[in-house]
């Protein structure tokens, strides 16, 4: 029993210098693209050894930070309850948690991935449930029937990208407002 509670621990502990790596390497990162492991070590208050015998090697640590983001954004996704919630809830609960995600780890979510890895397979996944939400919303004729949803979903993304441009300290709720209000209203006058 001792030995399973002192397993659980270290696990424990392992895991929580795995998150403080994570963490670090974003802000490192996003700072100096070219920062050292000894550098991200140092920000993470581990010591070098600690982030190489969690990662082999740069590109394994990169590997694991695009993955950890892209969890990340997986999980935001789902906390918008995006097959449950009303589609115009989940909508904006869905792009409120997004712009949290995508400001905290902007750096990780532009990485450039193998495509067989992991952070990717979770981008194909967010899409798809991206376009059943928004054809949740079409079915409730908050979007055109003729529209074409993988286009609404490439506007949505980039409407979520623009909107972080120079507004990364803006209140989420208030941008995602703005988002979902844009991309189903447009400019157009309000009658």
């Amino acid at each position: 029993m001792m030995g399973e509670t002192a397993g659980r621990s270290l696990r424990a502990d392992a895991e929580r210098s795995v998150r403080a790596i994570l963490e670090a390497a974003e802000r490192v990162l996003a700072e100096e693209p070219g920062a050292s492991m000894e550098q991200i070590a140092a920000a993470a208050g581990v010591a070098r050894t600690t982030i190489h015998r969690r990662f082999a090697n740069r590109q394994a640590l990169i590997e694991a930070l695009a993955s950890s983001a892209a969890r990340r954004l997986a999980q935001a996704v789902d906390d918008g309850r995006p097959d449950t919630a009303p589609p115009l809830v989940a909508m904006h609960r869905i792009t409120a948690n997004v712009l949290q995600v995508k400001s905290a780890w902007a750096f990780a979510l532009e990485l450039p991935t193998d495509p067989d890895s992991e952070a990717v397979a979770l981008h194909q996944d967010i899409a798809r449930r991206c376009i059943t939400v928004l054809k949740r919303a079409q079915d409730d004729k908050l979007i055109d029937e003729a529209a074409d949803l993988d286009w609404v979903r490439r506007v949505y993304y980039a409407l979520i990208g623009e909107s972080l441009r120079g507004n990364a300290d803006a209140d989420p709720d208030a941008l995602a407002t703005r988002i979902i209000d844009t991309l189903l209203h447009g400019a157009r006058p309000r009658s």
